[in-house]
């Protein structure tokens, strides 16, 4: 029978809103169905407005884009994608001439200038060895001794300076020479190269 006046609707409100108040029973019978349905709305929502009206319109304009895109082509609908990250700077952090680096270069260029005098190329890349990465004393091992300069005009002197490699400059009587040391793993200083300087 239909419920006709308000009062009557009034208690029947209150006995559905006082239903859980119950008992203990009767109230984690509520929680766990207020939990069931706002986890269902959470997922069903999302699925819902995820989805694309299919009209056969938005079809066909689809097959359309489709059929002008090739592969490997971006699409023509402006969308973007997403960039690879730059890869990570290898450059060396600067750092004042450690003082064991720039030793190295001047014991380095007074051995490199003084060949035995019998111009032995052994005898000469043996006195350069303790100072010499092994890279370049087989590069070294073509030089003829007779055609390093003989004496040192100017000083060795810092000209840029890293955390794992140096640059020094040392003047010679055929120019000034640019002597590049590399860090070895053991922590040792050691040539890895010499170039004219500019």
């Amino acid at each position: 029978m239909p419920i006709r006046t308000n009062r009557g609707r009034a208690a029947v409100y209150r006995r559905l809103w006082g239903w859980p108040l119950r008992s203990p029973r009767h109230l984690a019978a509520s929680i766990i169905i207020f939990v069931v349905v706002v986890v269902a709305l959470g997922v069903i929502i999302p699925k819902v407005l995820d989805r694309k009206p299919s009209t056969p319109t938005s079809a066909g304009q689809s097959s359309t884009s489709q059929q002008g895109t090739q592969v490997g082509q971006l699409p023509s609908s402006g969308a973007t994608l997403p960039t690879k990250l730059p890869p990570p700077s290898i450059s060396a952090s600067a750092a004042p001439p450690a003082a064991d680096a720039q030793l190295i270069a001047e014991l380095w260029a007074e051995n490199w200038i003084k060949p035995p005098p019998d111009n032995n190329v052994d005898k000469w890349l043996a006195q350069l060895r303790p100072y010499t990465t092994e890279e370049f004393l087989a590069q070294m091992a073509t030089i003829d001794p007779r055609n390093v300069p003989n004496k040192i005009t100017q000083k060795v002197t810092p000209k840029k300076s890293y955390t794992s490699s140096a640059d020094f400059e040392v003047g010679t009587n055929v120019g000034k020479v640019v002597i590049t040391l590399v860090k070895a793993p053991d922590g040792k200083w050691r040539v890895n190269s010499y170039t004219k300087a500019d």
